[in-house]
């Protein structure tokens, strides 16, 4: 199969490029600067230029592949809900070139899109009162689409994608660790945390692409629900600070943008997408990555 990724010299998207390449696909990659096309260029990918704006570039790379894996996105926290709206858009550009051929249409979106408070599951739909409200309406096109002939699927990451080159909100975490001299959760610490290794997810990406089915949901989960306060424990060792509670008052002046996703209790399961597409989380766990040396 040729495959355009979006994203394809990202934390996730590198990671499926490579597993793409070595199963014996091929893989046209979108880069948005010099830096990214060198990257994808040397991972073994054709390159296409262009970026989640540049709708014309997007609707070029889905008519020239068999199937999209869409990983790319603004990450702007100062203003997510517009980089909601660009996605969207994004994937309804895509989606319409895709319409009525059976190509499969992969679309990244995130655990913490469903309530909170229990383990959500595949089954669960998106919620717009989540923390990750922003990727509503991806989801929502995205699954729409299986209904117009393409094979389009969800593939929702957990807030912690972690390992080698992680650049999210364990980094963010220990940044501020660093900066205030304390490790920090927030009240008890005991609301949790999905978390899933980059590997294991561009595995599943793979697996998806190759035999997932129309309007399904898919996690890439490894662990379902890892306590904040252990996360704060293992960033306070590591960085041999003290490790303390916070109130939720004083959240927003501590952890600042990233006070409203720590505060939230986003267990996940990967048990139907196990069950469904017969993948297995191998590589370490969110707890065991951060003991090791990849971070500190």
């Amino acid at each position: 199969m040729k495959v355009f990724v979006t994203g394809a010299s990202g934390f996730v998207g590198s990671a499926i490029v490579r597993e793409l390449i070595d199963a014996g696909h091929q893989v046209l990659g979108l880069a948005r600067s010099d830096a990214s096309a060198a990257a994808v260029a040397a991972a073994g990918a054709e390159v296409l230029q262009g970026d989640l704006n540049d709708l014309d570039s997007l609707k070029r790379g889905a008519a020239a592949s068999d199937g999209v894996i869409h990983t790319a996105f603004i990450h702007d926290f100062s203003n997510i809900a517009a980089s909601g709206v660009i996605d969207g858009q994004a994937v309804t550009a895509m989606g319409e070139v895709l319409e009525g051929s059976g190509r499969p249409l992969i679309v990244t979106s995130g655990t913490a899109l469903v309530r909170a408070g229990r383990p959500s599951t595949e089954e669960d739909g998106a919620d717009t009162a989540s923390a990750g409200a922003h990727r509503v309406k991806s989801e929502v096109i995205t699954l729409e689409l299986a209904s117009r002939g393409v094979r389009s699927m969800v593939l929702r990451l957990p807030p912690s994608t972690h390992g080698d080159g992680d650049h999210g909100f364990v980094p963010a975490l220990i940044g501020i660790a660093r900066a205030k001299g304390v490790s920090a959760y927030i009240g008890d610490g005991s609301n949790r945390w999905a978390a899933g290794h980059r590997l294991d997810a561009a595995h599943l990406y793979r697996l998806a692409l190759e035999k997932g089915a129309p309007g399904s949901r898919y996690h890439a989960v490894g662990d379902e629900g890892v306590p904040t306060r252990e996360i704060a424990e293992v960033i306070g060792k590591r960085l041999n600070l003290p490790v303390v509670s916070i109130s939720s008052e004083e959240a927003a002046g501590h952890f600042g943008w990233l006070s409203h996703f720590f505060a939230f209790d986003a267990p996940s399961s990967s048990a139907l997408t196990q069950e469904r597409l017969g993948w297995r989380p191998t590589h370490p766990g969110l707890i065991a990555d951060l003991e090791g040396p990849a971070y500190f």
